[in-house]
């Protein structure tokens, strides 16, 4: 007997990357653009967020919202010269995906609300204080060591306690 709430997301998951590399064998040449990394991302992250809505696990609304924003993202920038790259743009994504999901579990509105706000304000304010050059230097760096980020949750993960 299939369970949406045990087999869901990894159905979604399934179907989502089984269509990304059909249509990479197909070559289709409407979907060129889209042969990339950054469309996995999309795709990963739309399959957490079907899931999170038809099977009402809303705490999945985070993760789905931060992988399509980040794939979005990254296919923007290498797609589109009027893309954004900026920094800021990583933190408006992670203040959508706190906002979305509050809608649903009403969990979240603060932080969502705080970081969005510094996030329009380092990306579209000209003349920013001196002090904030420190933000951007730990920006650059979080932007070369990412994977560190990956590993160590990673690691956390593995050795959280129930």
């Amino acid at each position: 007997m299939f369970h949406l709430k045990k087999n869901g997301l990894v159905a979604y998951l399934l179907i989502g990357i089984g269509v990304f590399f059909l249509l990479r064998e197909l070559r289709l040449p409407i979907f060129t653009n889209f042969y990339s990394w950054p469309t996995l991302l999309i795709l990963v992250g739309a399959s957490f967020l079907i899931y999170a809505f038809t099977s009402k696990e809303h705490k999945q609304i985070f993760p789905g919202v931060l992988l399509l924003g980040f794939g979005i993202h990254f296919h923007g920038i290498t797609q589109y010269g009027f893309w954004v790259d900026h920094w800021g743009m990583y933190v408006l994504i992670i203040a959508l995906a706190f906002l979305i999901r509050a809608f649903k579990t009403k969990k979240g509105f603060l932080p969502g609300i705080l970081l969005l706000l510094f996030s329009l304000f380092v990306i579209f304010v000209d003349k920013q204080p001196g002090w904030f050059s420190w933000i951007a230097e730990v920006m650059s760096w979080l932007e070369r060591f990412w994977p560190i980020l990956l590993i160590g949750l990673g690691v956390y993960l593995l050795f959280k306690k129930k």
